[in-house]
């Protein structure tokens, strides 16, 4: 079993609509261009549609945040790349980052939404998150964290019914490895530091990764990438973002071994 992950690719732009210059948009709209714009690269994203689809995985994974600020035609800067994927024989699972839902305005949560589907072609929806698939000999608990904050905060928010919902399942019968999909970390070795990004109400979750009922978190949100594995694969990946540091995750499964591999790719 190969999956190849990338996050964090960030596409920008103006706010779409008038409103976006009185809700949080304005925020990332500045942030992008004067920031973010000079730092991502979605010239590098095309790079990584290219390695994915020579490289054949059993399994793309997209960790979030495609856009900056939610806004529909960021999400269609990003689909008209990624299509490419998805007509193509390889899977692709997908959970919004916090800047993918960035704002409750509908036109922005729907098409959030929509790309949610359009890119894992219909294996689930949004609104059915926490979801678990099979696939691959691994079982892919896949659950959404993110959820429209204040003007100053990214931090993200696991609600307790679907914290229950991934606990309930990790406590039955293990018969496949499980990993875990989603936008935040959950080791986090500096909790004060990172208050304003990081994930709340994960304690259930980092527990079943640290007693092993989870096998392996994914994730993205922080542009390095790292690994915190132990000798057998075990723990946590951030592929770090793909547009600005160039880099994606490659993980491979033995199920003789029972060892998940991990390289990192760097695409220049």
């Amino acid at each position: 079993m190969k999956i190849i992950q990338f996050s964090d690719i960030h596409a920008g732009g103006p706010a779409e609509d008038w409103m976006g210059y009185f809700d949080k948009r304005w925020v990332g709209v500045f942030n992008y261009s004067f920031r973010r714009k000079f730092q991502h690269d979605l010239n590098k994203l095309h790079t990584a549609v290219d390695y994915i689809l020579a490289e054949k995985p059993d399994l793309a994974v997209c960790t979030g945040d495609l856009t900056s600020t939610g806004q529909p035609g960021e999400f269609e800067k990003v689909k008209v790349i990624l299509k490419r994927i998805v007509e193509s024989d390889v899977p692709l699972f997908f959970v919004p980052g916090n800047h993918d839902f960035y704002v409750y305005r509908k036109r922005c949560v729907n098409a959030m939404k929509y790309m949610v589907k359009y890119l894992n072609q219909g294996k689930y929806d949004f609104d059915r998150l926490p979801v678990v698939l099979e696939h691959g000999g691994l079982d892919f608990v896949i659950i959404n964290e993110c959820w429209p904050s204040n003007l100053l905060s990214s931090h993200g928010w696991v609600k307790p019914a679907h914290s229950r919902q991934v606990e309930n399942f990790c406590s039955g019968e293990k018969t496949r490895p499980r990993v875990l999909i989603g936008h935040y970390p959950l080791i986090e070795e500096h909790p004060i530091k990172r208050a304003r990004h990081r994930l709340y109400g994960q304690k259930t979750l980092s527990q079943l990764l640290k007693e092993q009922r989870i096998d392996l978190s994914l994730c993205g949100h922080v542009h390095k990438p790292y690994a915190k594995l132990d000798e057998h694969g075990r723990g946590e990946i951030c592929a770090g973002s793909v547009t600005r540091n160039s880099c994606m995750a490659k993980i491979e499964y033995e199920p003789n071994d029972n060892i998940f591999k991990y390289e990192r790719i760097m695409l220049n």
